[in-house]
């Protein structure tokens, strides 16, 4: 996308143009999204600019954010990553500020969870990741960092998952680690 986004608002161009990124992924890819029509997730989209703004960053860092499906409670969409690896923009990070505050030395310029608070999305959970990977196969060559339950975190660890051999592995690493080859994914409610 051309443009600088700057205060967290698009301009008229970049945001028309994020809604017709937005509109072909979703008509290319009809198998993550059976029944949903673009005029609807468009409205409310154009409704709330905050999230386009949101989305908007998912796409700058790579993600490729998608509809994945409509919460049946509340009605919102749900835009997932969709990239076929863990978003290039958001690798080589550990998992929180915690973590890294942590480092003493080699620091990751930020962490997954500060920077997706900052973008205004979530990390995905393990149970939304392996709803993605029935989407198709994401992961094969990279990992991502998922949304870590805070027993785990309490004691200094951090969940991540791939996709390798036919099956999604969910591991844990220590949250300060961090890998070239590792991201973290983010859901996005519209």
């Amino acid at each position: 996308m051309a443009g600088k986004i700057s205060m967290k608002n698009l301009g008229p161009r970049q945001r028309e143009e994020l809604l017709e990124t937005l509109k072909a992924r979703l008509e290319g890819n009809m198998n993550r999204h059976r029944d949903l029509q673009w005029a609807r997730v468009r409205s409310r989209l154009e409704a709330k600019p905050e999230k386009l703004w949101s989305l908007s960053e998912m796409e700058r860092t790579g993600g490729e954010p998608d509809v994945v499906g409509q919460d049946k409670k509340t009605g919102e969409y749900l835009f997932y990553d969709c990239s076929a690896e863990s978003p290039g923009g958001r690798r080589s990070v550990c998992y929180d500020g915690e973590a890294l505050e942590a480092r003493k030395e080699h620091k990751p310029g930020n962490s997954a969870v500060a920077m997706a608070t900052a973008m205004g999305v979530v990390l995905l959970t393990e149970e939304q990741y392996r709803g993605l990977q029935e989407l198709g196969e994401f992961d094969t060559k990279t990992s991502s960092w998922l949304l870590t339950p805070p027993d785990i975190r309490k004691r200094g660890g951090a969940v991540f998952a791939d996709h390798r051999y036919g099956n999604v592995f969910v591991y844990h690493n220590g949250a300060e680690s961090y890998y070239a080859a590792r991201g973290f994914r983010c859901v996005l409610r519209v």
